[in-house]
């Protein structure tokens, strides 16, 4: 199904089993209600989204902005994917102490591990607040001082409402500006970790199996929320408790099979579904395989220390899993692109709406929209890739410049306003210790040589020899003195004289003429959006993923991603002792695992047929930031954790297509085995509420 079936598709037909798109769950009454009776739901709009008694959205927690969580205990237990907690975990190793190697599991809550800056954030309430924000906003106005209207009708909208103390309040836009809603929540800052399964079966496959199917990955970690004596939060205290939580949501043993209804529900980061043709011929041609050769060139050299050196794979774990994480994920995105044909199929949508348009009388109105894409990505393509180069490598892959980008910011801090100096000296410091935490001079010379030609041709890898900013100590020393004094050491330095030009003219340049050829293309994306649902009313839209609390709902489904191979849509322990080689960074399994599988001993976690199930396929509409997200059955209990799409399927950001894009969730019975078999995790297991929906039918 493509976009343009997609998008008519109410045109033609009513309302049935459809999929894709990330719904706001205040809203699912009447017609996404239906669709998900269709698909198999037994779940009322009320049981996921309600103010009024507690819901499924009382368990669904942002997991520090990035990803999601989910309660599965009335203790306050959460659960949510290794690579969301691996930044957690990594902070915690050490080679004499290696939970990224070995895991780790708490026995009693005093072994819970404290994790500084980690949060989790629950939504309270959800109102749409369009004519507030938009109150006073005209067609007249420039886009500057439409958003100035907006931002001071947004701040005052959030007084409106009586919030308790410990809450907070945030808007956000919808349907490219079109319309807003204002989201109270509540945010817990003591989160603990709880549990964490070795590398060998939370990454278990690593880049090679990353973003494809079959997968045999056990990605999740438990953590725990604490919260004060009045169940309210609370920053890290040992007198703090085990959160109890509105809502958490029950485990079904009785697992899934093909065309069972599936639910997602979590906070997908971003999606760009309405983009012209213009738009993605630009991503997928131009402006991603710039990215795929920078991220590539890095990966080559941190991937070869990491094997070569445990020190160095502890320190760059998180970092290495990152960098690989999108370079895989845009390479997938342009194969899906091809395949699926989009570019051609969108101009096909984009000349049914052109006839829309004449059909309503709405030429004069909209008529120039198409055209004026074309005219702006011609201008805009250039800088923009520029512009992310800089990003990729000043900033994402290589350490040295990243610090030299961060001194530059002080000193202009300084010079700004010399009263700036401590704050600003102590923000720098700040990241030194950061980035030093995890940093290996060698492994980021590598990455300097192999990724900065691709933004210069003035590569000078001797500044990694005089610099003082490769030492800890010697790159706080710069800080010593008065700002003058600061700032005289700080241009002395190699490194960050030969950095300072390449970052002032991104700051003077690059990255204002950007903005300047951005802002009109934004604009345009809003009034794209807003002549569509005029144009062509009936269609099915659905807003863009913002990082905001979303459902998406589809089924369990097999996929066949080539001419004669179709993957069945659920992958077994007995394709992780296939896939085993022995001491392999990526292949390697526990011991402890093997001997489980040989003796058969698996509990009340294997299926009908004995098997235990590790990961399984779903049509669920998901991007980024659904990482962690609950897989929920039609009654509204755990079943899976979102984790990954195939690879095909990463294309979804741009062009959800249910024949081709599948999400790839570990199976709640693998977590359970891992737990309790595996870990010997039986105390967490007894927290939990262990269900037999389908049995009890």
């Amino acid at each position: 199904m493509r976009l343009i079936k997609f998008l008519l598709l109410f045109i033609t037909f009513s309302v049935s089993a459809q999929q894709g798109g990330m719904w706001i769950p205040s809203l699912l009454d009447g017609m996404n209600e239906t669709e998900m009776a269709n698909l198999g739901s037994m779940l009322t709009a009320d049981d996921i989204y309600s103010v009024n008694k507690s819901s499924l959205k009382d368990a669904i927690g942002h997991f520090n902005g990035g990803c999601t969580t989910e309660v599965i205990s009335p203790k306050g237990l959460i659960l949510t994917n290794h690579h969301c907690g691996y930044s957690q975990i990594q902070s915690h190793s050490s080679l004499e102490n290696d939970y990224i190697k070995n895991g780790y599991w708490a026995m009693n809550l005093d072994e819970e591990l404290p994790n500084e800056g980690l949060f989790v954030e629950f939504i309270v309430r959800i109102e749409d607040v369009t004519n507030d924000v938009l109150a006073g906003v005209t067609d007249e106005m420039s886009e500057k001082e439409k958003q100035s209207v907006i931002d001071k009708n947004s701040n005052k909208v959030q007084t409106y409402y009586d919030i308790e103390p410990w809450q907070d309040t945030k808007v956000k836009a919808f349907y490219k500006g079109n319309q807003y809603f204002l989201f109270i929540t509540e945010r817990f800052e003591d989160i603990r970790l709880v549990g964490a399964p070795p590398a060998s079966i939370g990454k278990f496959g690593s880049d090679t199996d990353n973003w494809v199917f079959p997968r045999h990955t056990g990605d999740f970690s438990l953590f725990r929320i604490y919260a004060d004596k009045n169940n309210r939060p609370a920053k890290y205290s040992t007198d703090n408790v085990p959160y109890t939580p509105k809502h958490y949501l029950p485990i079904s043993l009785d697992g899934i099979e093909e065309d069972d209804f599936t639910m997602v529900f979590g906070f997908p980061g971003r999606t760009n579904e309405y983009l012209p043709a213009v738009a993605i011929q630009h991503i997928t041609q131009e402006y991603n395989p710039s990215n795929i050769a920078i991220r590539e060139a890095a990966l080559k050299v941190i991937d070869a220390n990491m094997k070569a050196n445990d020190e160095v794979r502890i320190k760059y774990a998180s970092k290495q899993a990152r960098i690989a994480n999108a370079w895989k994920k845009w390479i997938g995105e342009n194969l899906g692109i091809e395949k699926s044909n989009a570019i051609a199929e969108r101009r096909a949508f984009e000349a049914e709406f052109t006839k829309a348009l004449k059909d309503k009388n709405l030429e004069s109105k909209y008529g120039n929209i198409l055209p004026e894409f074309d005219r702006l990505y011609k201008d805009f393509a250039a800088i923009n890739i520029k512009r992310r180069n800089f990003i990729e490598v000043f900033i994402v892959t290589n350490e040295l410049m990243t610090m030299t980008l961060r001194a530059y910011q002080m000193e202009q801090a300084i010079k700004q306003n010399p009263d700036n100096f401590e704050k600003a000296k102590a923000r720098f410091a700040s990241t030194l210790k950061s980035i030093h935490k995890n940093y290996d001079v060698n492994v980021d010379k590598g990455v300097f040589k192999n990724v900065m030609p691709f933004y210069t041709q003035k590569v000078d890898a001797s500044i990694y020899d005089k610099t003082a900013l490769t030492d800890l100590n010697d790159a706080l020393k710069l800080l010593d003195g008065k700002p003058k004094d600061v700032l005289k050491k700080l241009n002395k330095d190699v490194a960050y004289k030969y950095a300072k030009a390449f970052i002032d003219e991104f700051y003077s340049t690059i990255n204002p003429e950007f903005e300047t050829k951005n802002a009109p293309i934004t604009a345009l994306e809003k009034q794209y959006m807003k002549a569509l649902m005029e144009a062509l009313p009936d269609a099915r839209y659905f807003p863009d993923a913002n990082s905001t609390m979303r459902v998406t709902y589809g089924k369990v489904k097999g996929y066949s991603p080539k001419d004669a191979v179709y993957y069945m849509p659920v992958s077994y322990l007995d394709g992780v002792i296939e896939k085993y080689v022995p001491g392999d960074y990526e292949f390697d399994v526990p011991q402890k695992l093997l001997d489980l599988y040989a003796a058969k001993d698996f509990g009340q976690y294997a299926d009908a047929n004995g098997k235990v199930p590790v990961c399984f396929l779903g049509t669920n509409h998901t991007t980024g930031g659904n990482s962690g997200s609950p897989a929920i059955d039609a009654n509204g209990n755990l079943i899976g954790l979102n984790f990954d799409r195939v690879w095909e399927g990463t294309m979804s950001d741009m062009n959800y297509d249910p024949e081709i894009c599948r999400n790839i969730m570990v199976d709640a019975r693998y977590v359970l085995f891992i737990i309790d078999k595996f870990a010997g995790a039986k105390h967490l297991i007894e927290e939990m509420e262990l269900v037999h929906p389908k049995k009890n039918k």
